[in-house]
């Protein structure tokens, strides 16, 4: 059974070894990893009022992702800033896990919770190509593409909306797509 739950400071050993596992089959894969910011990324778990989620199996840290109120001001159009959403980025999910696809059940929790909230939207962003293609698959679509330092940052967006059959994805480990 899966759940979501507020990170606190005890779960950053568990998230490290997350976040390390991800980077070794991104590196695998010949993807960038990110093998030297672990310590960093980890840490958001122990920071009080954290903003990171952790998804669990039957207790076991498999996942992690961080939910915030606000967004990069960057790359959004002054109504698209004006709308209230969710930011949903450094998600990452232990590889050993992928065939529940947890990265996926992630990103509808976050939809559901928006929805649930009040909120219109959950954007998110990234570097990678083919994860365009992975968060299209969750329902994203995308909206931007920005010149940002080195990069280029695809923005997606998805409209917040709560998912009938989500709790029993959760109960169940999750196996088909909601949209």
């Amino acid at each position: 059974m899966f759940a979501m739950r507020p990170a606190c400071p005890d779960d950053v050993p568990a998230v490290a070894a997350v976040i390390t596992a991800r980077s070794v089959w991104m590196e695998g894969q010949g993807f960038a990893s990110w093998s030297g910011v672990v310590d960093d990324l980890a840490g958001q778990a122990a920071v009080d009022g954290t903003l990171m989620w952790v998804l669990t199996a039957d207790e076991r840290v498999i996942g992690c992702t961080t939910l915030a109120g606000d967004r990069p001001q960057w790359g959004w159009t002054p109504e698209q800033a004006e709308q209230d959403s969710f930011y949903l980025f450094t998600t990452c999910t232990h590889p050993d896990f992928r065939h529940a696809r947890p990265g996926s059940l992630m990103a509808w929790w976050a939809v559901d919770k928006a929805a649930a909230e009040g909120k219109q939207f959950v954007r998110r962003g990234t570097t990678e190509i083919s994860l365009v293609r992975y968060y299209a698959r969750q329902g994203f679509e995308l909206v931007h593409e920005v010149q940002r330092k080195n990069s280029l940052v695809y923005l997606m967006a998805r409209r917040a909306q709560r998912l009938a059959g989500l709790e029993a994805l959760f109960a169940a480990g999750f196996v088909v797509p909601v949209s």
